[in-house]
């Protein structure tokens, strides 16, 4: 698993996305708000609302503090109005990232962005310089202990598009609007996840091979994770594990 998602497990593991429990909960009940404001607050005719409910039920996130949310976004509730809006850049080593955001002021959002790109070594870049090296698909992770060809049966009935061999994972992958329909498949089946969401996968990587090289790359992708604003971070680079493991120490 190349990339952004592979550094992310590392830092779950490591016990580093307990302290940023309440960070991540504020993050999904915005992105679970604007869902609900751009295509109504109906789960079952609003499929990107419905994947947001669950991302957000999936870390745990208090069903009370989603509907909330929700009727935030529907006007049931007063709230602020954000926007999305994204950025793309490169990372020390030509590594390219696109970053998803949601903010109530964009010019602040996107001088914050740019000073955290300035000051790690990174630099922005103009709209689709690296967009169209990612693609959007549906990911979901299940531990390697799972029955492969039990796996690709559900998972062929219900738009798998491929399944990859991550070492102690498996990654599944589809096309977003199958994801609801992949989740359910599994869950019929009796085979349990260990996550499953709408992500951007790059379609080509870039290899960084040294440590120093890895710190200076993951330096500026957790400054950018840290900023209230920002979403998701993708990246497109290729760190040996061994590497990955020693700069997360």
């Amino acid at each position: 698993m190349s990339g952004h998602s592979k550094w992310a497990t590392i830092k779950h593991r490591k016990g580093a996305a307990d302290k940023r429990r309440g960070k991540l909960f504020a993050k999904l009940i915005r992105q679970v708000e604007v869902a609900a404001r751009e295509g109504g607050g109906d789960l079952d005719a609003n499929p990107t609302l419905r994947t947001m409910f669950q991302k957000a039920r999936d870390n745990s996130v208090p069903l009370d503090t989603i509907e909330r949310a929700i009727k935030r976004g529907t006007g049931e509730l007063e709230g602020v109005s954000y926007q999305s809006v994204s950025y793309e850049g490169y990372a020390p080593g030509g590594v390219a990232l696109y970053v998803e955001a949601l903010t109530d002021n964009r010019n602040r959002t996107s001088s914050e962005v740019r000073t955290l790109f300035t000051r790690n070594g990174g630099s922005l870049a103009e709209p689709g310089a690296v967009a169209w090296q990612f693609e959007r698909k549906g990911v979901v992770v299940l531990d390697r202990s799972v029955d492969e060809d039990e796996l690709m049966m559900a998972a062929l009935d219900a738009g798998g598009e491929d399944l990859a061999d991550e070492g102690d994972t498996w990654r599944l992958t589809c096309d977003p609007s199958d994801l609801s329909t992949m989740r359910d498949a599994l869950t019929d089946t009796g085979i349990s996840f260990v996550s499953a969401s709408s992500t951007m996968l790059p379609t080509s990587v870039v290899g960084v091979e040294s440590t120093d090289a890895a710190r200076a790359v993951l330096r500026l992708i957790d400054a950018l994770d840290d900023h209230d604003d920002v979403q998701d971070v993708y990246a497109n680079f290729d760190i040996p594990d061994d590497i990955l493991q020693a700069v997360a120490i």
